[in-house]
């Protein structure tokens, strides 16, 4: 729950730097500082991992940096909760990928209904590209997951995720640089860079890398589904951004949707192994 918070406030946040910097502009300083903070945390080693692990971590790089960039770009556009709640169609297509359970296609009909309706609301053009760059970023964030998987098998404790960080914002910085220019070396924006790294990027992975240690998957999707509420009280209460009830609707919807799915998914304990970074 603390990871869910950091993150939304650390979102709610960075949007305030978007008329002076853009997204790529205040996404860029974010992977940077959560890089160098996950690095001095967990130390990770190339030696003794293979040309096939350390692509394995840059492919999760990229990941990261296309979830991030695209997040971003939404946020710019949409309130923070309407966003985050399309995002979360990405890993509930994770949760019932492959799935025979009849039930599991009601999970899908009712994201499907929320994500229609946020799409349906005002705004125009500028709403439809932002919720496109949602979908993209639901894209990006079930292929995070899927190869955070992987990575968690491969490397010890952070370290696949520091690796990961250290590409996202090398990916990041031919755009962050102009989007951002001079901007990103004035102190007081380097501040709120490093505030928003820590809130959105290294404190959260860490939290839910202790998390996944002491807590069944199952429960940890479930309470990973009340993140776009959490976003939009972020939204509310930071930015301002009111909801109206088809709105509202279409949370309770996804975050539905979410639950239902954690909750029939059938997903191994791996006893002894290290958990996945999700």
């Amino acid at each position: 729950m603390a990871a869910a918070a950091t993150t939304q406030l650390g979102a709610a946040i960075a949007t305030k730097l978007f008329d002076r910097r853009g997204a790529a502009g205040a996404v860029f300083p974010r992977a940077a500082f959560a890089a160098v903070f996950l690095v001095v945390l967990w130390r990770p080693r190339v030696a003794g991992h293979g040309r096939r692990e350390l692509a394995l971590a840059g492919l999760f790089g990229v990941s990261l940096a296309a979830m991030n960039l695209t997040f971003y770009e939404a946020i710019d556009r949409i309130p923070l909760g309407i966003a985050v709640t399309v995002e979360f169609a990405g890993p509930l297509a994770v949760a019932v990928a492959g799935s025979r359970r009849r039930l599991d296609l009601l999970w899908v009909v009712l994201a499907a209904a929320g994500i229609v309706l946020l799409a349906r609301g005002d705004g125009g053009h500028a709403n439809l590209a932002g919720i496109g760059f949602a979908l993209a970023a639901a894209v990006c964030w079930a292929s995070y997951i899927l190869l955070s998987q992987r990575v968690g098998r491969v490397f010890p404790r952070g370290n696949g995720l520091a690796l990961a960080m250290l590409v996202a914002s090398l990916l990041l910085l031919p755009a962050g640089v102009a989007a951002g220019g001079g901007e990103l070396i004035v102190p007081g924006v380097l501040a709120v860079g490093a505030g928003v790294a820590l809130l959105s990027s290294a404190i959260p992975y860490s939290l839910e890398l202790e998390a996944l240690r002491r807590l069944p998957a199952r429960v940890f999707g479930i309470l990973l589904s009340l993140e776009p509420a959490i976003a939009a009280l972020a939204g509310f209460v930071v930015l301002g951004q009111d909801l109206g009830v088809r709105e509202l609707v279409a949370i309770v919807l996804v975050t539905a949707a979410s639950v239902g799915a954690s909750i029939g998914a059938e997903v191994p304990e791996r006893v002894g192994a290290e958990p996945p970074v999700t």
